[in-house]
């Protein structure tokens, strides 16, 4: 079976790109690692598939594997690209693109200056949805790991995210304490682990332990839940810029069931051939 793919990143968030609608695109967990595999096979941090749409209010379906071939529901950096990917394949000519996902819609503005704005829905809080074990909602939880308490705030943007604030990111344990949250029994779904350093109400630094592949030099949702967590303690401003190991992008939110808006680059890199 040959296959033809993109290869795309959102601030060095890499991504090999499929259009599964021109092409038949059935691909095994072992073939998903295969492919993420930046030794044996093509290297990106996650697979995306663009698919027929499913319903008549969308124009196409996204599908995301992270590089351990587990499905996901959201990934914002691969929404942008995903949106680029169809403009430039032809799929189509449309600025904005309605979009369904194992989470729900989202929806993508491609504008002049070749940014992407991604509509990412309002923010889900309530813990049983994110999923995340505790008796009620709250801003801040307590959660024990490895014997040490910390505190962090819960949020789904469409897939599960823990952010913690820290002085400095640099200094964060991230290597440590990102995958031992992960795999936390509080978060039945595994969850991605977000790092968090404030220097002002408008303006963030941030690293993102992602489930099922590791720290990323960007994550899109990841960027959303930290600045939705920042809102909700009061130390963030309605739009703020977030400084990631791989570039910025820009996030707002109003609060409550207001839609989180989040804006940043999509890059194609190379196309390609490959046999499975």
């Amino acid at each position: 079976m040959k296959l033809q793919f993109s290869k795309m990143h959102g601030l060095g968030n890499d991504f090999l790109v499929f259009d599964a609608i021109h092409q038949k695109v059935q691909l095994s967990t072992q073939q998903l690692r295969f492919l993420a595999d930046r030794r044996f096979g093509v290297g990106c941090d996650q697979v995306l598939l663009v698919e027929p749409s499913r319903s008549e209010d969308t124009d196409f379906y996204y599908r995301i594997f992270n590089a351990d071939g587990a499905e996901v529901e959201q990934c914002g950096n691969g929404a942008r690209c995903f949106a680029r990917f169809v403009r430039d394949k032809g799929l189509s000519c449309q600025d904005m693109i309605r979009v369904g996902t194992a989470s729900g819609t989202i929806e993508l503005f491609l504008q002049e200056d070749g940014q992407v704005r991604v509509n990412m829905a309002a923010p889900e809080l309530q813990p049983r949805a994110i999923p995340f074990i505790a008796e009620q909602q709250q801003a801040v939880y307590d959660i024990v790991v490895s014997g040490k308490s910390w505190q962090i705030s819960a949020v789904s943007m469409g897939n599960p995210h823990a952010v913690l604030v820290v002085d400095d990111v640099e200094q964060a344990p991230v290597d440590t304490l990102g995958p031992a949250l992960e795999q936390h029994e509080r978060f039945p779904q595994r969850v991605n682990a977000g790092f968090m350093a404030v220097h002002s109400p408008t303006e963030i630094d941030l690293r993102v332990y992602e489930r099922g592949t590791g720290e990323t030099l960007a994550c899109g949702s990841g960027a959303c839940a930290a600045v939705v967590a920042g809102r909700l303690r009061g130390l963030l401003e309605e739009q703020v810029k977030v400084h990631l190991h791989g570039g910025d992008l820009v996030v707002s939110w109003a609060g409550g069931q207001s839609p989180v808006w989040m804006s940043g680059p999509a890059i194609g890199i190379f196309e390609g051939t490959i046999a499975l």
